[in-house]
C-alpha cells in the first residue's frame, strides 16, 4: 500500500518465495549441486568428512558433514558428546541431526551434522555409524541424548564401548508429564548433581516418600546409571543435559527452511566465526585456565583456608574442617567427596592437600580446562567454498546426480513452524480463564466481574 499497489496475499507470498530462490537457490538445484559443494568443502578444509546416501533412483536420503578442524580439535575436548535432532521447515522437510561436544570454557563445539528423512532407527544408525568413524569408540566416550527408542537402539548397536546417558532435562519433563508432580523437581535435580551416593540416596528417599511411583520410574525404567552423575559408569563430568545441542538448534531457527546447501552455508559461516572469535579470546587469556573454569575455581582457594591437613603417605592426605572431610590422593587425582573425581577440577580438599604437599594446584586440573587446550582447539580456520562460479570440480563429481526425495503433498494452510516435542518432553498448557479470557488463572479464581471486558486482553502468555 505504501507504493500505491494492492496485491493479494498469495501473490505476495509467491513474490517472497521467488526472491528467496534468487538469493539462496531452489531446493531442487540445491540437491543437484550437493556433491560439488561437498567436494569443495573437503578441498578447502583438509580432513573434512562428507557423505551422501541416495536410493536406487538417486533420490536423496541422508547426508553427513564433519569439518576436519572440529575432528582434530576433538582431542582437546572432554569426551562427552550430545546428540539430538530438530525438524526442517523447507519444501522437502526432513530432520537436522547434530553431534556436539563442549569445550573447556563451557561452549558448544559442533562435531558433526546430518540431514535425514526423519528420526527413525535407520537414520540414526547411519548417522552414528559415520560419527563413529570420525570420533572413535572408547570407554572414555559418553553419549548424551533423550530417551527416544530409535536413538537408544542405534547407540547400543553402533557404539559397543561408549557409555550412553539420558538427558536429565528430558527425564524431568517426562516426570512432570506422567506423574504431575513438578513440586519434587528440587529433590530430583539435587539427586542428579549429588557427587556421593550417600547424598543421592537421601534425595531419593525424599522422592520415594512423597511419590513412590516416581522413585520406581527413575530406578527401574530409566535407571540410576543413566541420569545420576554419581552412578554413571563412565566419565560424564558435570554435563547432565543436551542443552549444548539445543542451543545449536535455537541458533538455526531461521535457517531451517533454507535449501540444504544454503543451510550448510549458514552452519559453516557460524562455525568459522566461532572459531575465529574464540581463538582471539583464547590467545588473550593470561590465567592458566579458561575464563569460566577460572571463575569457578578461584573461590575454592578461600574455602580451603583453615582446613587441617594430615599426610597419610607420600600421595594421600586427610583434610578436616568444613561440613565434610576428605581423603585426597594427589597422584590418582581423587577425593572421597567425589567432586574431584567427577568434575576433574580440584575440590577444596584437593587444594588444601596440594598446598600442604607444596604441589601446584593447577597441575591437578584436567588439561581439558587449560588455556593451552583451549588455544589448540580453535587453532585452525574453517574456510568457505565461495561462489559456485569459482568452484574447481572434477567432471565425475560435477555430473553426479542427486534428486530431491519424494515427499507427501503438504496439507492446506500455513505450514507448522514450531518444533515437535521429543519423547520425554512436556509442554505447559496455556491456562486461560473462561470468564474474563485472561491468562495465568482459572475461572474459579477470577476476580473480575461477570461480563467485564477488562481482562479480555491476554496478559503474559505462559508457554
Amino acid at each position: 500500500m505504501k507504493l500505491g499497489a494492492q496485491i493479494s496475499y498469495y501473490k505476495a507470498w509467491r513474490g517472497r518465495k521467488h526472491a528467496h530462490t534468487l538469493i539462496r537457490g531452489s531446493p531442487e538445484q540445491s540437491f543437484h549441486i550437493l556433491p560439488s559443494y561437498f567436494h569443495m568443502l573437503e578441498k578447502l578444509n583438509p580432513g573434512t568428512v562428507t557423505r551422501i546416501k541416495v536410493d536406487g533412483e538417486n533420490r536423496f536420503k541422508y547426508l553427513f558433514l564433519a569439518f576436519g578442524v572440529a575432528i582434530r580439535g576433538f582431542r582437546y575436548m572432554r569426551k562427552v558428546v550430545g546428540i539430538d535432532g530438530t525438524f526442517l521447515k523447507g519444501q522437502y522437510r526432513g530432520v537436522l541431526l547434530v553431534a556436539t561436544a563442549q569445550d573447556g570454557n563451557g561452549q558448544c563445539y559442533p562435531l558433526a551434522w546430518g540431514i535425514v528423512d526423519s528420526e527413525n532407527e535407520d537414520a540414526w544408525t547411519w548417522f552414528l555409524t559415520q560419527l563413529k568413524e570420525v570420533i572413535g569408540d572408547t570407554d572414555e566416550l559418553a553419549l548424551i541424548s533423550d530417551r527416544a527408542p530409535s536413538i537408544k537402539k542405534a547407540i547400543s548397536t553402533i557404539f559397543e564401548k561408549a557409555h550412553h546417558g539420558a538427558c536429565a532435562w528430558h527425564v524431568a519433563q517426562n516426570i512432570k508429564n506422567k506423574f504431575k508432580c513438578a513440586d519434587i523437581m528440587g529433590s530430583y535435580w539435587s539427586a542428579i548433581n549429588a557427587y556421593r551416593c550417600e547424598d543421592f540416596a537421601g534425595y531419593m528417599t525424599e522422592i520415594s516418600h512423597r511419590y513412590p511411583r516416581v522413585a520406581e520410574y527413575l530406578e527401574n525404567e530409566v535407571g540410576f546409571e543413566k541420569w545420576s552423575q554419581c552412578h554413571y559408569p563412565g566419565l560424564r563430568y558435570n554435563i547432565t543435559t543436551t542443552n549444548i545441542v539445543e542451543s545449536l538448534n535455537s541458533m538455526l531457527v531461521n535457517a531451517r527452511d533454507f535449501p540444504c546447501v544454503a543451510l550448510l552455508d549458514v552452519i559453516q559461516e557460524k562455525m568459522s566465526k566461532w572459531w575465529n572469535d574464540r581463538r582471539i579470546v583464547a590467545m588473550a587469556i593470561t590465567a592458566p585456565l579458561t575464563p569460566s573454569r577460572e571463575s569457578e575455581f578461584r573461590p575454592r582457594f578461600a574455602q580451603s583456608n583453615g582446613r587441617h591437613t594430615l599426610q597419610l603417605n607420600p600421595v594421600t592426605y586427610h583434610v578436616k574442617g568444613g561440613e565434610l572431610e576428605g581423603v585426597v590422593d594427589i597422584f590418582n587425582k581423587t577425593c572421597t567427596c567425589k567432586e574431584f573425581d567427577i568434575d576433574k577440577l580440584p575440590c577444596v580438599h584437593a587444594i588444601a592437600a596440594a598446598h600442604h604437599a607444596q604441589v601446584s594446584v593447577y597441575s591437578l586440573v584436567s588439561p581439558y580446562y587449560t588455556k593451552e587446550y583451549y588455544v589448540l582447539a580453535y587453532g585452525e580456520t574453517i574456510y568457505p567454498v565461495g561462489s559456485q562460479s569459482q568452484w574447481d570440480v572434477p567432471n565425475e563429481v560435477a555430473t553426479r546426480v542427486v534428486f530431491p526425495r519424494e515427499v507427501k503433498e503438504r496439507k492446506r494452510g500455513r505450514p507448522k513452524t514450531s518444533r515437535f516435542p521429543s519423547v520425554d518432553e512436556f509442554r505447559k498448557r496455556k491456562n486461560r480463564c473462561g470468564k474474563c479470557g485472561a491468562y495465568r488463572h482459572y475461572k474459579k479464581k477470577c476476580n473480575s466481574q461477570t461480563g467485564s471486558t477488562e481482562g479480555n486482553q491476554p496478559t503474559d502468555v505462559l508457554v
